[in-house]
Protein backbone atom coordinates (compact mmCIF):
# COMPACT_ATOMS: atom_id res chain seq x y z
CA UNK A 1 0.00 0.00 0.00
CA UNK A 2 2.71 2.33 1.19
CA UNK A 3 4.68 1.73 -2.73
CA UNK A 4 1.34 2.65 -4.30
CA UNK A 5 1.07 6.08 -2.86
CA UNK A 6 5.07 6.63 -3.15
CA UNK A 7 4.77 5.60 -6.99
CA UNK A 8 2.01 7.73 -7.52
CA UNK A 9 3.37 10.85 -5.42
CA UNK A 10 6.95 10.07 -7.58
CA UNK A 11 5.07 10.06 -11.15
CA UNK A 12 3.47 13.31 -10.11
CA UNK A 13 6.59 14.71 -9.38
CA UNK A 14 8.10 13.34 -12.34
CA UNK A 15 5.75 15.06 -14.31
CA UNK A 16 5.86 18.22 -12.92
CA UNK A 17 9.47 18.30 -13.07
CA UNK A 18 9.27 17.75 -16.86
CA UNK A 19 6.57 19.44 -17.52
CA UNK A 20 6.16 22.58 -15.11
CA UNK A 21 3.06 23.73 -17.22
CA UNK A 22 1.01 20.78 -15.75
CA UNK A 23 0.26 19.60 -19.53
CA UNK A 24 -0.51 16.03 -19.78
CA UNK A 25 2.41 14.69 -21.72
CA UNK A 26 2.53 11.61 -23.76
CA UNK A 27 4.32 8.69 -23.53
CA UNK A 28 4.44 9.33 -19.40
CA UNK A 29 1.96 6.79 -18.44
CA UNK A 30 1.11 4.72 -21.51
CA UNK A 31 3.53 3.79 -24.06
CA UNK A 32 2.59 6.00 -27.48
CA UNK A 33 1.86 3.63 -30.42
CA UNK A 34 1.83 6.18 -33.27
CA UNK A 35 5.26 5.54 -35.06
CA UNK A 36 5.32 9.17 -36.37
CA UNK A 37 5.11 10.77 -33.01
CA UNK A 38 8.18 8.49 -31.59
CA UNK A 39 9.92 10.09 -34.56
CA UNK A 40 9.38 12.95 -33.98
CA UNK A 41 9.79 12.62 -29.92
CA UNK A 42 13.23 10.84 -31.27
CA UNK A 43 14.42 13.81 -33.23
CA UNK A 44 13.12 16.48 -30.65
CA UNK A 45 15.72 14.68 -28.14
CA UNK A 46 18.31 14.41 -30.66
CA UNK A 47 18.41 17.73 -31.08
CA UNK A 48 18.33 18.80 -27.23
CA UNK A 49 21.12 16.04 -27.15
CA UNK A 50 23.46 18.07 -29.78
CA UNK A 51 22.51 21.42 -27.89
CA UNK A 52 23.56 19.88 -24.85
CA UNK A 53 26.89 18.42 -25.82
CA UNK A 54 27.40 21.69 -27.34
CA UNK A 55 26.99 23.42 -24.43
CA UNK A 56 29.23 21.16 -22.43
CA UNK A 57 32.16 21.41 -24.86
CA UNK A 58 31.61 25.28 -24.25
CA UNK A 59 31.38 24.87 -20.49
CA UNK A 60 34.87 22.61 -20.96
CA UNK A 61 36.30 24.71 -22.85
CA UNK A 62 35.76 27.96 -20.27
CA UNK A 63 36.72 25.97 -17.47
CA UNK A 64 40.09 25.08 -19.42
CA UNK A 65 40.23 29.34 -20.00
CA UNK A 66 39.80 29.58 -16.27
CA UNK A 67 42.15 27.29 -15.00
CA UNK A 68 44.86 28.57 -17.48
CA UNK A 69 44.39 32.36 -16.57
CA UNK A 70 44.65 31.65 -12.91
CA UNK A 71 47.62 29.59 -13.32
CA UNK A 72 48.90 32.44 -15.33
CA UNK A 73 47.96 34.59 -12.27
CA UNK A 74 49.70 32.55 -10.04
CA UNK A 75 52.86 32.76 -11.69
CA UNK A 76 52.79 36.58 -12.20
CA UNK A 77 51.78 36.68 -8.74
CA UNK A 78 55.23 34.79 -7.42
CA UNK A 79 57.58 36.59 -10.02
CA UNK A 80 55.82 39.95 -8.33
CA UNK A 81 56.83 39.10 -4.63
CA UNK A 82 60.13 37.46 -5.55
CA UNK A 83 61.50 40.61 -6.99
CA UNK A 84 61.29 42.81 -4.26
CA UNK A 85 63.15 40.02 -2.31
CA UNK A 86 66.01 40.12 -4.60
CA UNK A 87 66.20 43.58 -4.94
CA UNK A 88 66.89 43.79 -0.84
CA UNK A 89 69.90 41.58 -1.16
Amino acid sequence: MADDIWSKDMLEFMQKMWNPLGFPLPGMVAPTVDVEEVARKLAELRSVESWLKMNLGLLQMTIKTLEMQKSALETLSGIATAKPDEEKK
